[in-house]
């Protein structure tokens, strides 16, 4: 019985090697296809000498390397009204952003947006009505423990129903220390607000899709709807945060378009994504009618509030820990010179002098805020 045994032994053995040599990487081909699928993000904003903004990108496969998408560049476009007007959009930055002229559009009428690529495809929504939005009754927050900001709103005429929401956040991170000194082409010179490091404020856009709707109400009323949640001991809120919140009114299409995004950038994750399944948007490629287009272009006015949120209003914030070391030396100044500065190790950056004939210098982490990200310079909305 012995060598039975051994003989299916090795027949099993070749079975788990054989196997194991044949095993490959499967490479979905949504993940390798070529395609690069125009994505339309704007709307056409209604108000009284307002900027409309549409930006156009290329989709990207879910196997590439970066999470925005293609910009596309050098196309005409233009916004046309059902009476014929004409208003173009011009990619002033080079971006994929087309911009119009401050326009105060004729909100009887119905517009859509044409589009013609560099390389002659035309694209070209179907005519939208325009949408007023109903102003922001009151933006505010509340914090048990994690920290969200809430929006109510109502129509009066009942004619909204379907709201959009979108954000833009900033918060100001300071660094552990004020410099006294900074340093500028070789040479110490003193801090002063253009060149200080010590405020920083950053500034970032929401990436997920907020909707709302009041259909199921007998009132056009949207009552404490959750914008967006900070949990508790994120790095944002240490000093102080402001949030821009902004509302649009949408039609049931366009509701629904929306609302199917959602779904699917919560489980990809960005808008310029393969999508999984087939988005019907009111955007249609003219020179191949079977090429997918996503986008659901409307036109509205656009509502927007503010508020601020200082680190002394919350309740029992979770301060982060400095996981580095603000440890500082002491170098002799040139004595032909003493404002000459060239210390090697770019760890440290001048921090005070301190006499007779020393400098002090510090951790960069601990006096250059902006190694964290944004940018030294207030935004001019800032209170302080």
């Amino acid at each position: 019985m012995r060598p039975r045994l051994i003989h299916i032994g090795f027949c099993f053995l070749l079975l788990i090697t054989g196997s194991i040599r044949c095993k490959q990487a499967f490479e979905p081909p949504a993940i390798e296809a070529p395609n690069r699928y125009l994505v339309v993000d704007g709307f056409i904003n209604i108000g009284t000498g307002t900027v409309t903004a549409i930006s156009l990108n290329r989709t990207r496969n879910l196997g590439a390397d970066t999470t925005a998408g293609f910009p596309e560049l050098n196309a005409r476009a233009a916004i046309v009204g059902s009476q014929g007007a004409t208003y173009s959009l011009t990619d002033i930055a080079g971006t994929g952003i087309y911009t119009s002229a401050p326009l105060t559009l004729d909100t009887t009428q119905q517009y859509r947006i044409i589009i013609t690529t560099s390389d002659g495809r035309k694209y070209a929504s179907d005519p939208v009505p325009c949408k007023p939005t109903p102003p922001i009754d009151s933006l505010f927050w509340r914090q048990p423990d994690d920290f969200t900001v809430y929006v109510n709103t109502h129509d009066p005429t009942g004619k909204t129903r379907y709201y959009r929401y979108d954000y833009s956040e900033t918060w100001e991170h300071d660094a552990e220390v004020t410099a006294d000194y900074s340093v500028a082409g070789g040479m110490i010179v003193p801090v002063d607000s253009s060149n200080q490091k010590f405020r920083c404020w950053t500034t970032a856009p929401s990436t997920n899709v907020s909707l709302a709707t009041s259909t199921r109400l007998a009132q056009d009323i949207i009552n404490a709807f959750p914008i967006t949640t900070i949990f508790n001991g994120d790095t944002k809120m240490t000093i102080a945060y402001s949030i821009l919140v902004r509302q649009y009114a949408l039609t049931e299409d366009a509701y629904n378009y929306w609302l199917l995004i959602q779904k699917t950038t919560d489980a990809l994750g960005t808008l310029f994504d393969l999508q999984p399944t087939q988005l019907m948007g009111n955007i249609h490629c003219i020179t191949d009618p079977s090429e997918p287009v996503i986008g659901f272009l409307s036109a509205s006015t656009v509502q927007q509030q503010r508020i601020f949120v200082y680190h002394s209003n919350l309740n029992s914030w979770k301060d982060e820990q400095l996981i580095y070391g603000c440890d500082s030396l002491s170098i002799p100044v040139n004595p032909m010179n003493p404002l000459i500065y060239n210390y090697p190790d770019t760890f440290y950056a001048p921090w005070y002098f301190e006499p007779p004939g020393y400098l002090v210098l510090g951790s960069r982490f601990c006096i250059d805020c902006t190694l964290f990200g944004g940018i030294n310079q207030r935004p001019s909305y800032w209170p302080f």
